[in-house]
């Protein structure tokens, strides 16, 4: 029986407001007894994308009930002043979650900056602590997108134990931290995981044989019709903005999947945008929330997932 095109898409929007507004009424609760979950959002330079990507968060935020702090920096600022500024903000008992929005200038070095975020603040779950709790099968601030689509999976009752989930991409931000947490001995975990990158070998051999394909590269449409098996469960977390002269805006939004030669041999698929976008907004308060009772001293182990 073949399943209909609008029953494969797995929309990010629906589940990203079912957390939303668990949040929304949890967190009111929350704010009876302690005080309301702080955050601080620094963003440095005037990159547009950025800008229009804090503002989501900040608005999403207050829809939530948490407090938020944006701190502007221009794009001349050393390095030095923004790891001093992380500094202050990982002693003050008054903020709970500390968030710097990437890309950074290049002059500043990335991990560094992630390094320097207290780990019980890193509400973008990108520190090394916080990396490594996830492989000790003992998650507390996960990274945001990952997270995001082990909910979204869920929600949509992609079953990931015992199966072979291959993940195109390795940076930190999604494929190593995803392939972690399907790998764990959990719900939402239990699969057989491979990483391709791009010193992969015949890389289709690989996708061919996946059960859920999750891609995460940056290069619009790399993953073809011809790479993927029938029944697929496909994540499509890349977005690119591609010319087009005959778009409104000159441009359009790309996955790295080509959805009209994938989707008729998915099981489920998610299309961009419209897909895993919203789920990382939805998962940074989730962190926030979560740094905030653990600031109180809430057991932390699995309280993310």
């Amino acid at each position: 029986m073949s399943i209909k095109p609008d029953e494969k898409l797995m929309l990010g929007k629906p589940v990203a407001e079912s957390v939303i507004e668990y949040l929304s009424s949890e967190i009111p609760a929350f704010t009876r007894k302690h005080r309301p979950p702080r955050r601080t959002v620094i963003i440095v330079g005037e990159d547009p994308a950025s800008q229009v990507y804090v503002g989501m968060k900040i608005k999403t935020a207050r829809r939530c009930g948490i407090d938020s702090e944006l701190v502007e920096l221009p794009v001349s600022t050393p390095e030095s002043d923004l790891l001093g500024r992380l500094d202050r903000l990982n002693k003050d008992p008054d903020i709970d979650g500390i968030l710097v929005q990437m890309p950074l200038p290049g002059h500043m070095d990335q991990q560094k900056v992630i390094e320097k975020i207290s780990p019980d603040k890193d509400v973008d779950g990108l520190h090394p602590f916080n990396i490594g709790k996830i492989a000790a099968d003992r998650p507390r601030l996960v990274p945001c997108t990952p997270l995001g689509i082990t909910v979204m999976m869920d929600h949509y009752g992609v079953k990931t134990a015992g199966k072979h989930a291959v993940i195109v991409g390795r940076s930190i931000l999604v494929g190593k931290p995803m392939a972690l947490l399907l790998a764990m001995k959990a719900p939402g975990g239990n699969a057989t995981v491979t990483v391709c990158h791009s010193r992969t070998s015949d890389m289709a051999s690989i996708t061919r044989t996946a059960d859920i394909l999750i891609a995460a590269v940056g290069s619009p449409g790399m993953i073809t019709g011809d790479m993927v098996k029938d029944g697929v469960a496909v994540i499509d977390v890349g977005i690119t903005r591609v010319e087009d002269a005959s778009a409104k805006k000159g441009y359009r939004l790309a996955g790295d999947v080509d959805f009209e030669s994938v989707m008729p041999r998915a099981s489920k698929i998610t299309p961009v945008p419209k897909g895993v976008g919203p789920m990382t907004v939805a998962m940074l308060m989730k962190n926030t929330y979560q740094a905030a009772r653990m600031a109180l001293g809430a057991d932390d182990a699995g309280e993310s997932r």
